[in-house]
């Protein structure tokens, strides 16, 4: 077991939050360009973006028009439930590279991703670029009964996507497309999306009793990438759960899964990403609109 270090908790400038909330309270994943992490929310309709070190409070940039409702049930039927997040390579139309974040699937209204261009030191240029991600996502619900993406992430020439299983029907497992063809349909270029190259379920296992779900990834150099996996207490994937801690591990490049650390204490971590340093970086979800998400840390020793 391996305690984290609390960095600080993600605070939002005064004024920056529509509805006068002091911080982001429900961090779903997490993508570092450079000196900035970026930070979707599955509770909102922006995109928080943080300095990497200092504490420095961040700052909100809107994805969606309108607001959500403060009633807590309300604003959950409603909300676009943005769970992954995934840093695109250069491609037309974006010089720099790209953010992509994407709603989990679960529900009609949460099928939809926001394309974001980059600028040459990492931060966001232009309006946000919205996609309808119901076509790529129906062979999903066809082979799922319970649909929920919450990771994202580009591996070598593919693209993978993160099933999130729970403690009902619903199996974790990793999704690949062809990223040529996927990069076409995002951009216009290819009237039909792709279909998946392999859907492959993935035993996690459970801690204290409770079946692991996967809640992020982030890709390795070495076509190996690493998993955060949740022990939540839910039997579908729109009801939330007691949280009785997460793991984060390992995938090898032939699919073994290795178990690297369990954390210390009931941290829901929602997202990975890695430090400039080494390190893993992750950002917590409470599941509580009045509590501060957090970032934590960990030295992580990778087995070669």
């Amino acid at each position: 077991m391996i305690r984290p270090q609390h960095l600080r908790d993600l605070l939002l400038a005064a004024g920056s939050h529509p509805q006068g909330r002091p911080h982001l309270s429900a961090a779903s994943a997490l993508v570092r360009v450079g000196g900035l992490l970026y930070v979707v929310a599955d509770d909102e309709l922006h995109l928080g973006i943080f300095a990497a070190t200092g504490e420095d409070p961040g700052q909100l940039l809107r994805l969606f028009a309108g607001e959500l409702p403060q009633d807590k049930a309300e604003r959950k039927a409603l909300k676009p439930d943005l769970e992954a997040l995934a840093l695109l390579p250069a491609m037309s139309g974006f010089a720099h590279g790209a953010l992509l974040a994407l709603g989990s699937g679960s529900k009609a209204n949460r099928q939809v991703a926001v394309l974001l261009a980059l600028g040459e030191g990492g931060q966001v240029e232009g309006a946000p670029r919205l996609c309808d991600l119901a076509a790529l996502y129906q062979p999903l619900h066809a082979h799922f009964a319970d649909l929920n993406i919450e990771g994202a992430f580009l591996l070598g020439e593919q693209f993978v996507l993160l099933q999130r299983g729970n403690q009902g029907q619903s199996s974790n497992a990793q999704i690949r497309y062809a990223w040529p063809q996927l990069q076409a349909w995002l951009l216009g270029e290819r009237a039909e999306p792709p279909q998946p190259l392999a859907i492959q379920a993935v035993a996690l296992g459970e801690l204290a009793g409770v079946a692991l779900g996967f809640t992020d990834g982030a890709a390795l150099a070495d076509g190996r990438w690493l998993f955060s996996a949740a022990a939540e207490d839910t039997t579908d994937s729109y009801s939330d759960g007691a949280c009785l801690g997460t793991v984060i591990g390992l995938v090898e490049a032939d699919g073994q899964v290795r178990r690297l650390a369990e954390l210390q204490g009931h941290w829901k971590v929602e997202g990975i990403a890695l430090a400039e340093d080494g390190r893993l970086l992750l950002v917590t979800d409470a599941d509580d609109p009045q509590t501060a998400a957090s970032l934590l840390s960990i030295d992580l020793s990778l087995p070669r």
